[in-house]
């Protein structure tokens, strides 16, 4: 009896193969990816003992460089406290992540390997919002975060990678510590850091609010600006070489040997043209340099501003007002209101057209959960009022200390929802 020819056997097999491969396929489609985390912990073959171990030894190692780490982020994990208990967790990777980011030019010795390590960070943020991060103790903190958050949100929480990748991105230009060419590209900076590390926050709540989300962009453009006003002694007279890496001496500058060596001064150039501030001068003369300190008082004034006006919108909400101007960016990536906003409040506002209840009112509602958020508002403002105290004297050691008064002011001003 003649056999069939082998080749129709191959192609059944073929056939075979591919309806199970689209089999497969259409199950790994139903699954969410921050879900796929959860299971590598316990399918895979990964005892919880061993899982558990890892949570807690990155929880750790976040933990401690966000309390030791006070050059960069030193309210940070004070405020913590303030932070909703579910969203804790992804609170403090990235709140890390930050702070790994600002250590980059200090512990890189050149631009190179600084770019290097930013492309790193880039992999690292696709491959966790994906649901395989890589073992690196951010990355697996920040992995059972989202996993967590998918599993309280089933799966509609938004976390925008575009907002992580903002982050990256603005520190990679001013890597080697390029100054700001003015005082709104220095705004523009602060709003792609700080103010994206309380829109990611929020997100993790998780919370769709265009006005929680106007408030945090305010206030984290006013804790922006602070930071690079607080860094600028650090910044123009750096310490040795090792005081933050084990590079050898001279390798600390973040350009070669460039900028974080030799100094720089962080101060917008319009600024400093307005002024009459050279760069010279506040090398040879320190705090005495004609125009620093009116240099400093006007970036102040700028952070000083956004503080205000998140306190006016406030106010306004509670009297019942709209917050009196519209969110500038409203429509870019990660600020689309319109459908999940609109999904998320229609019962409300169905009850709200009911009872008499007003857009601020609901409005107020929202930025009331998002309060412990926004808390760097606080310490944003104690640090401004003592530049003033010193007459904005930025080399003023006191400055660089911590402020004893934090916790309680922070306290008060969670418990009386304002800043």
């Amino acid at each position: 009896m003649a056999s069939k020819p082998p080749f129709a056997c191959l192609r059944c097999a073929s056939r075979r193969v591919q309806q199970a491969h689209r089999s497969s396929t259409k199950v790994r489609q139903t699954r969410r990816p921050f879900s796929q985390f959860a299971r590598l912990s316990s399918d895979s073959g990964v005892s919880a003992a061993r899982a558990k171990a890892e949570f807690e030894s990155a929880h750790k190692f976040c933990a401690d460089l966000v309390r030791q780490t006070r050059k960069y982020d030193r309210p940070s994990y004070t405020l913590s406290t303030f932070i909703p208990r579910q969203t804790a967790t992804f609170y403090l990777a990235l709140r890390a992540l930050n702070v790994s980011l600002s250590l980059l030019p200090d512990t890189t010795s050149t631009a190179t390997i600084g770019l290097m390590r930013l492309q790193f960070w880039r992999d690292t943020i696709t491959r966790t919002l994906a649901g395989t991060p890589p073992k690196e103790p951010i990355a697996i903190l920040l992995g059972h975060a989202l996993s967590d958050l998918d599993s309280r949100s089933k799966g509609r929480a938004r976390i925008s990678k575009g907002w992580f990748l903002r982050m990256i991105n603005s520190r990679e230009q001013y890597l080697t510590n390029t100054p700001y060419t003015n005082l709104s590209a220095l705004e523009s900076y602060s709003e792609n850091t700080y103010s994206t590390l309380l829109y990611l926050t929020l997100s993790a709540l998780p919370l769709t609010s265009i006005t929680a989300d106007h408030l945090a962009s305010h206030i984290g453009k006013a804790a922006g600006i602070t930071t690079v006003l607080r860094g600028i002694p650090l910044i123009a007279f750096p310490p040795p070489p090792n005081h933050h890496s084990d590079q050898p001496p001279g390798l600390s500058g973040a350009g070669g040997g460039g900028a974080a060596q030799s100094g720089a001064i962080m101060l917008p150039l319009d600024v400093m043209a307005e002024t009459g501030l050279k760069e010279e001068d506040v090398f040879r003369h320190g705090a005495d340099a004609p125009g620093l300190r009116d240099a400093v008082f006007a970036v102040a004034t700028r952070a000083s501003d956004h503080l205000i006006t998140a306190r006016q919108m406030l106010a306004n909400l509670r009297g019942g007002q709209d917050v009196g101007h519209d969110f500038e960016h409203e429509g870019e990536e990660g600020h689309e209101y319109h459908n999940a906003y609109d999904e998320q409040n229609a019962s409300s506002r169905i009850g709200a057209g009911s009872s008499g209840t007003s857009d601020s009112a609901m409005q107020l509602e929202e930025v009331e959960r998002a309060f412990g958020v926004l808390m760097p508002a606080v310490s944003t403002s104690l640090w401004l009022d003592r530049l003033q105290a010193v007459d904005f004297d930025i080399f003023k050691q006191e400055l660089r200390a911590a402020d004893w008064r934090l916790p309680w002011k922070a306290y008060w001003a969670h418990r009386r929802k304002t800043f």
